[in-house]
């Protein structure tokens, strides 16, 4: 282990500490340290996991809890916001404590947020270990990106990239796969149970081969000086916590009026309020996401200890790797928001058959993230996103043709091995590319910012996917029913309605039902119509999915020439 060499003497000032390097990084001129590499991923598996595992399980976990549809959607919301809002300030606490220590605090806390989730009883006991899983993911999955970055230099870098992304694609591709698994098999209690013997691996393991990191602080300052910039904590939590509140529950409260009652704790928001809480959620983040900016300027320009060097996004690959790095997050969500819904309630899929489809995504991603560094030195690593993205659009668009009842469900497995190859290349070598041009010194800040800006990304593509899927079923759903004859036009809108509240959820059970249902021999007809409506307004709503990839794949012409410029696009 060497201190103060991994960028080969060329150290740049991070702003309020002085001149500062990584402390105990290695040099990776001799031997990578792949063993690390390892332990870091097994980490960042186990939270992305933790974000896709829950959605196929929630059916059970109401039934088995007793919990209703508003306690059901924050069950996956409130995680989301919690990483979402820490990610920041964990990320540079990282860097200046050490990322091993905050990857290891982390997984104690969030194993412990596991244990408290598979115990739940009620809503409010479940509801208050996601709680606890968010903060712990908060410290782990920066901490694991930032420790790449600053472990990892040379020609290993894009190869240690390259795994680290494969790994963030494959898990959450396969995380609908192991919740319908342990859900249909052992129970949905171990959606969360999976966690500890992952957790206790990554301790033990992180203290044998994964180096300490960190930033080597001005002379005189403390490592917790950081808790000075006590209103940027502040301002970046709260910013952050309430724009990924208006971009995921717009669909439920209402993006303008309000459509349902917002409860939290002592405080409602009314039914017959004026608005719909979303649009001042998302107003009041953006102005404390703002304020916190002009904070963190000032406090640079005085020469202080900051959570964020927001000058970072003028450099062009930070900059535009981000944005492009946000609006594929949201088409990528919106793919696996669909794609199970449609499986589920169009095809009769059980959890476990369609995460079993799903899960093929996975095992491209993993592939094509081994062979990213590869492909790199032909393409350049903007080449590779680019070529990435397109093979995720044209898998998108081949889904989109196949999506139909006529159509065998196997053959959509090959439009995911290509989807799933394009992910593994475009989310390896974007992230080295974001963070290409970055001091190593502010890995962590820059690594929870992507982060929290993938998770910005992620739910924004919640918003979208089930607004627009939403809107689709809408517009054209009614037409299936009304062409059923017998059946009132009051029975049809109230049918229409309950697909979109249920995200099509319904047609499960009507199918079940039969002829035997409150509809009684209009059931089964019912049922086609309300399949065929639902296919379409799925199709729909994935052509959106392809859509965001497109302006992804647009932005990312911006990340190339701005890799190209500062000569890091061979990485």
């Amino acid at each position: 282990m060497s201190q103060d060499q991994v960028a080969g003497g060329k150290r740049s000032q991070a702003a309020g500490e002085g001149r500062t390097s990584p402390v105990g990084a290695m040099d990776t001129a001799g031997k990578p340290p792949w063993k690390a590499l390892w332990v870091l991923a097994l980490g960042l598996a186990m939270i992305v996991l933790d974000s896709s595992i829950v959605n196929v399980s929630i059916p059970a976990i109401i039934n088995a809890i007793h919990i209703d549809m508003t306690d059901a959607q924050w069950v996956t919301a409130l995680y989301s916001i919690v990483l979402a809002a820490l990610l920041l300030p964990a990320g540079r606490l990282g860097d200046m404590v050490g990322r091993k220590r905050m990857l290891q605090v982390g997984t104690v806390i969030f194993v412990l947020g596991s244990l408290l989730a598979a115990s739940s009883t009620s809503g409010s006991w479940l509801l208050t270990a996601r709680v606890v899983q968010g903060i712990g993911g908060s410290l782990v999955m920066p901490s694991t990106l930032s420790s790449v970055s600053a472990t990892f230099r040379g020609r290993y870098r894009a190869a240690a990239f390259g795994v680290w992304g494969a790994v963030m694609s494959g898990a959450a591709a396969v995380g609908p796969f192991l919740g319908g698994l342990f859900t249909s098999t052992i129970g949905w209690r171990w959606i969360f149970l999976v966690n500890l013997p992952l957790g206790l691996i990554v301790i033990l393991t992180s203290m044998a081969f994964v180096p300490e990191t960190r930033s080597a602080p001005a002379s005189g300052t403390s490592r917790f000086g950081l808790l000075s910039d006590w209103r940027g904590i502040l301002l970046s939590a709260l910013g952050s916590a309430f724009v990924v509140f208006a971009l995921i529950e717009g669909q439920t409260y209402g993006w303008f009026r309000p459509s349902k009652k917002l409860v939290l704790g002592p405080l409602v928001w009314s039914v017959n309020a004026p608005v719909s809480p979303v649009p001042v959620s998302l107003v009041v983040g953006l102005v404390l996401l703002i304020c916190f900016t002009l904070v963190e300027l000032r406090r640079k320009r005085q020469g202080r200890i900051i959570i964020l060097d927001v000058t970072m996004f003028t450099i062009g690959t930070f900059g535009w790797g981000n944005l492009t790095a946000a609006i594929i997050n949201a088409g990528q969500f919106a793919v696996i928001f669909i794609l199970p819904l449609y499986m589920i309630n169009a095809r009769g899929l059980s959890p476990l058959q369609a995460g079993s489809v799903l899960g093929i995504m996975a095992l491209g991603a993993v592939f094509s993230g081994g062979l990213a560094r590869l492909v790199s030195a032909r393409l350049g690593a903007g080449g590779t996103v680019q070529l990435g993205l397109a093979m995720e659009i044209l898998g998108v668009v081949a889904s989109v043709l196949l999506m139909r009842g006529s159509v065998p469900v196997w053959t959509m497995l090959i439009t995911l091995i290509i989807y799933g190859t394009g992910l593994g290349f475009a989310s390896a070598q974007l992230t080295s590319l974001v963070l290409s041009g970055v001091p190593v010194a502010q890995s962590g800040q820059a690594s929870a910012t992507q982060s929290t800006i993938r998770q910005w990304g992620t739910a924004l593509g919640a918003a979208v996917s089930g607004t627009v899927l939403s809107a689709a079923l809408s517009m054209v759903m009614p037409a299936h029913l009304n062409a059923i004859p017998g059946l009132p036009a009051g029975a049809a809108r109230g049918l229409v309605q309950s697909v979109r509240s249920s995200a099509g959820n319904v047609i499960s059970s009507l199918r079940m039902q039969g002829a035997s249902g409150r509809l009684g021999g209009l059931g089964p007809q019912v049922t086609q119509a309300l399949t065929q409506g639902f296919t379409q307004g799925a199709q729909l709503a994935m052509a959106f999915a392809g859509v965001l990839l497109l302006v992804g794949l647009v932005t990312s012409v911006k990340v190339r020439q701005a890799a190209r410029k500062a000569g890091a696009d061979r990485v």
